[in-house]
């Protein structure tokens, strides 16, 4: 059995920090071009003051906007899916007192847990390749996302943990479909 046959697709999403509203459109439309992945849901603007890790290279009043992609996909190979950002990420860098215009976060979803990925290395982050580390930021449980310890304040907040219940949500309705489908296949075959 190849490796795609043995993990279920998940729901890919992605995290996007930014200052100026047409910067937004713009990425999201690279997003989609990159990901050849249309959006089905999208959440957001909510305010980000969480930390001020990015004041120094994006300004204040930041925002975060959340885009859902409609197909799963495999996760294979998804370190991937942080290079492709992190080179949006460069085509819109600026120059001036705020050169970086945008942050990219991306992240998986499946049944029982949202991934995000990251270039930095730290104790609970599990090296992927090519630079990029993969984190459980949520797990789900009991009808309930949960956290962790190093779960991300603002990944804590009721408008975040909406998004992700809805994504859940169209994700699972996807799921079962696809095993409608190949029960009905199994069943044809079987007559």
């Amino acid at each position: 059995m190849e490796a795609r046959e043995r993990y279920e697709n998940v729901k890919l999403f992605c995290g996007i920090l930014y200052r100026e509203e047409d910067v937004l459109s713009a990425v999201v439309k690279r997003l989609v071009q990159e990901f050849k992945n249309g959006v089905d849901i999208s959440a957001g603007p909510f305010r980000f003051d969480f930390t001020n890790y990015y004041r120094g290279e994006m300004g204040d009043s930041l925002k975060r906007y959340f885009v859902s992609f409609k197909k799963p996909v495999s996760p294979e190979n998804s370190y991937n899916w942080k290079i492709i950002s992190n080179s949006i990420e460069k085509e819109f860098y600026g120059s001036g007192q705020f050169p970086r215009r945008v942050n990219l976060d991306p992240g998986y979803l499946n049944l029982s847990r949202v991934v995000l990925f990251s270039a930095k290395d730290f104790y609970h982050r599990i090296y992927l390749g090519k630079g990029i580390f993969a984190e459980v930021t949520l797990y789900y449980e009991k009808n309930s996302f949960v956290f962790l310890p190093w779960t991300y304040p603002d990944y804590k907040s009721k408008e975040y943990l909406d998004f992700f219940h809805r994504v859940r949500g169209i994700y699972k309705e996807q799921i079962k479909k696809r095993y409608e489908i190949k029960q009905k296949d199994v069943d044809k075959s079987n007559n």
